[in-house]
């Protein structure tokens, strides 16, 4: 049996690591989407379903995990910046006149985001860097790629 010393270390060091381990997201693309760039603002209209179709004609669509959850937390305060309750109503209000194509898709995890993107023209989505495939085309924002110097999605 552990000591409740020792177990008690344990949860703290794994505690720190959660911590210290911030989550870095990723936009991604369908491959025959003409977007390779998108700035911080362009980015925070498509999440809001305030931009309908891309420079191609495309519609636009953003697929995401639920920004109410935590491991999104990075998503409601960089690009939605208002409380859960309110970007449920944001979701709500875009997808009320586009039933055929919705502004926004909210899916249960990053596989099912990329999958999505993949199989739906016009559509971006928002995952964590480890769950890109070569499906998708990753897109700048603000231009820099995930993981690089200044990526305005890098997490704590």
């Amino acid at each position: 049996m552990y000591s409740p010393r020792i177990l008690a270390t344990a949860l703290v060091i794994l505690g720190w690591t959660a911590l210290a381990h911030g989550k870095d997201l990723a936009l991604v693309s369908n491959k025959a989407n003409e977007v390779v760039a998108v700035t911080l603002p362009e980015l925070v209209k498509v999440c809001k379903g305030q931009l309908s179709h891309w420079p191609d004609g495309k519609p636009v669509s953003f697929v995401t995990r639920d920004p109410t959850t935590p491991e999104m937390k990075l998503l409601l305060e960089k690009i939605y910046g208002m409380s859960k309750d309110e970007v449920k109503a944001a979701i709500a209000n875009a997808n009320h006149s586009r039933a055929s194509h919705p502004a926004i898709v909210v899916v249960e995890s990053d596989e099912a985001v990329v999958k999505k993107v993949e199989s739906t023209p016009g559509a971006v989505g928002l995952v964590d860097v480890y769950a890109i495939s070569g499906g998708v085309t990753v897109v700048k924002v603000g231009g820099k790629l995930p993981l690089e110097p200044g990526y305005p999605l890098h997490g704590n």
